[in-house]
Parts: C-alpha cells; sequence; structure tokens
C-alpha cells in the first residue's frame, strides 16, 4: 500500500508498477535534502562550539579537488573516477590512497586559511 502524490492510496501492483520510478526519484531527493540538512547543521553546531571554545574554523571549497591533488607536487589528476582507491602521480611517481591524500590536502588547505587566509573557495577567511 502506498499514497501517490495526489492523495491515492494503491495496494495495486498494477498502480505501484506505474509509480515506482517516480516514487524512487522523490525518495532519492528527499534523502539528498535530508543529508544537506544534516551536514549543515553539523556545520553550525561546529562552529558555534569553535567560538564557544576561542576556536578557528576554516571551510575550504566544496569542489577542492582534495583526493585528486598529489600532496607532494600539486598534480591535480583530473581524469580519476571514484572507483579507484589509490594512484600514482604521473608528475613525481608518488604513490597515493585517495583517502589519506584528501586528508592531508584538506589539512594543508585549512594551515593556508589559517596563515594567509585563502581557502580554495576564492574567498578569505
Amino acid at each position: 500500500l502506498f499514497i501517490t502524490s495526489d492523495g491515492k492510496k494503491s495496494g495495486n501492483p498494477r498502480h505501484t508498477k506505474r509509480y515506482e520510478a517516480k516514487l524512487a526519484y522523490l525518495q532519492h531527493k528527499l534523502a539528498k535534502h535530508i543529508a544537506d540538512a544534516n551536514w549543515g547543521e553539523f556545520v553550525r553546531q561546529l562552529k558555534y562550539k569553535s567560538e564557544y571554545a576561542d576556536r578557528t574554523v576554516v571551510e575550504i571549497g566544496r569542489f577542492f579537488p582534495s583526493s585528486k591533488r598529489c600532496h607532494a607536487c600539486g598534480f591535480v589528476n583530473e581524469s580519476l573516477p571514484l572507483s579507484i582507491r589509490e594512484w600514482d602521480c604521473p608528475e613525481c611517481k608518488a604513490h597515493h590512497d585517495r583517502d589519506i591524500n584528501a586528508a592531508k590536502n584538506i589539512k594543508t588547505a585549512g594551515l593556508a586559511g589559517l596563515a594567509c587566509g585563502a581557502t580554495g573557495t576564492g574567498t578569505t577567511v
């Protein structure tokens, strides 16, 4: 049994099949909104607690290539799909685990933001 956007209740499999794609789309969209709201709340609380503890929070850009940028030489590997978890830099030949490399790049960007106001977003702290 489910209810359509028109408010109609349906338990008939024929009608369920008709609305299956739309329902899947709406559920995905709802999940994205919930995830966005939760992330926003996390960032809000982090900023609040950092002000309370007299600390600084530095945001880096959403599209900062943290996992695609070599932390050793700065080369950006543009053609790196998410399925590849480890890669070698063609410039300096360093081997990278994608998550560890991203963590190092995020730390570097955050420290640069504290030092000179650069955050990777085009804005300053």
